[in-house]
Parts: C-alpha cells; sequence; structure tokens
C-alpha cells in the first residue's frame, strides 16, 4: 500500500517482440519500484501454447481470452502498481488492457532485427520459436502519440534499461508519450 502523500506506483506493460528483453526488464524495473511482477505467457491458455509451439502465430481471436485475463490481472493491481511482461503488439492489444487498467503505462523495447534474431537463437526453454519473430515484427504496431508509454532501445545491459524506465516513470509526463 502507498503511504499518504506518496505518489502512487504505476501499472506498466513491459511491451515488444520476442527476444527484446521483456522478461528481464520487467523483473528489474518491479524490484526497482517495489511493485509485483508478472509474466503474461503464464496467463496463456494452453492452447495457445500449443500453437505458438508449433509455429504457428495467433491470431486476434485467440487472444482476446489472454489479453483480457491480462487486463483482469492489471486491474487487480492497479492501487498497488505492478508491472507485467506483456507482447502487446498492436494498438487494439493495448486498447484491450487500457480498457481495465486506465492508468496503464506502457514501456515498448526495442533492438535491431540482427540483435532479436541472435537473442532468440541462443534461447531454448521458452514455447515461442525463432520462426515466428518475422511475424511479430510485421504485426507490431509502435506506441502511438497519444499513447501513455515510453519507447526504450534494448541493445544497452538489462540493468542500464531498467533504471532508465524507473527514472522516466517517476517523472511528471510532459506529454503522452516519452523518450529518454
Amino acid at each position: 500500500m502507498v503511504a499518504a502523500g506518496s505518489p502512487r506506483p504505476p501499472s506498466v506493460v513491459v511491451m515488444g517482440v520476442s527476444g527484446v528483453g521483456k522478461s528481464t526488464v520487467a523483473r528489474l524495473l518491479a524490484e526497482r519500484l517495489g511493485v509485483e511482477l508478472g509474466d503474461a505467457d503464464n496467463l496463456h491458455p494452453a492452447a495457445n501454447i500449443a500453437k505458438m509451439s508449433a509455429g504457428i502465430p495467433l491470431d486476434d481471436a485467440d487472444r482476446r481470452p489472454w489479453l483480457e485475463a491480462i487486463g483482469a490481472w492489471l486491474h487487480e493491481r492497479a492501487d498497488d502498481g505492478s508491472v507485467i511482461a506483456c507482447s502487446a503488439l498492436k494498438r487494439s492489444h493495448r486498447d484491450i488492457l487500457r480498457a481495465a487498467c486506465p492508468g496503464v503505462v506502457f514501456l515498448h523495447l526495442t533492438a535491431s532485427p540482427e540483435l532479436l534474431a541472435d537473442r532468440l537463437g541462443h534461447r531454448h526453454e521458452h514455447f515461442m520459436p525463432a520462426s515466428l519473430l518475422d511475424s511479430q515484427l510485421a504485426a507490431l504496431e509502435p506506441l502511438g502519440p497519444d499513447e501513455h508509454g515510453i519507447t526504450l532501445d534494448t541493445s544497452s545491459p538489462p540493468e542500464q534499461t531498467a533504471r532508465t524506465a524507473a527514472r522516466l516513470l517517476a517523472r511528471p509526463p510532459v506529454g503522452d508519450r516519452e523518450s529518454p
């Protein structure tokens, strides 16, 4: 719980394509902010995991119940703040999350396609195959100028990215979008 007079901790969705470092940066950011951490991958229905494991991209019908579950998770923690790693690639996906948790802030992590492919090539324990990276990059709709969020490149170490994100989240927003 937040002490009287203290700013309310944010609800943050750390978003981006697979391999960008969402889970690592989300964990580090949640630690810095002192809020609960979630991973949207843990909220996928079994059918979604089976499709992705088979190399089949999800469509919006597959994603809808998953996004609603993420929105409910954010809503339940809105008073205390939270950080969750979630691809949230499309504006329509973010709209579902925003509807459930109106104050949510999106932290859009980016990296070059070459760095993403390299990271995915070294990751073996995840159900999301590297073969789906191109479909995620094609589906990605960066934050719009009217979306409350921050965009950060993740070519630097995750600790630095989380530190920068925490600093930017602590500042009062000048507009709806911020960059470092």
